[in-house]
C-alpha cells in the first residue's frame, strides 16, 4: 500500500539538508549549519553521506584566506528528494475508516 521510504532521505539533518539544496543553486557550509541547528561535525558526516550517494556535489574552495565548502543538488538527489516528497505524501493523504 505504502511506497519505501528512502532510507537515505528519512533522516531529519540529510532531509533539512536536501530540502534546502532543492530551492537554491548552492550553499556553503555556514549557511547549512545556521539553517539546520546542526553541530559542524554532524554536518559533516551528512553531507558526505549525501555526497556519496550522488544526491549533492560538494566543491571545497577559498573564500580570501578561509576555506569554504559549498554544496549543491545533483540531477540524482533532485530526483530522490522528489520521490520522497510523492511518497511521503501518500502516507499523509492516506483517510482513516470510517
Amino acid at each position: 500500500m505504502f511506497r519505501e521510504l528512502n532510507p537515505l532521505l528519512h533522516s531529519e539533518l540529510r532531509l533539512a539538508v536536501m530540502s534546502i539544496l532543492v530551492s537554491v543553486e548552492s550553499a556553503d557550509f555556514v549557511y547549512l549549519r545556521e539553517h539546520t541547528g546542526a553541530t559542524a561535525g554532524n554536518l559533516s558526516v551528512q553531507i558526505d553521506k549525501l555526497q556519496k550517494a550522488g544526491y549533492i556535489d560538494v566543491e571545497k574552495t577559498f573564500k580570501g584566506k578561509m576555506p569554504r565548502t559549498l554544496c549543491s543538488i545533483t540531477p540524482l538527489g533532485a530526483e530522490a528528494f522528489g520521490e520522497y516528497v510523492k511518497a511521503i505524501s501518500e502516507y499523509i493523504s492516506v483517510k482513516s475508516p470510517k
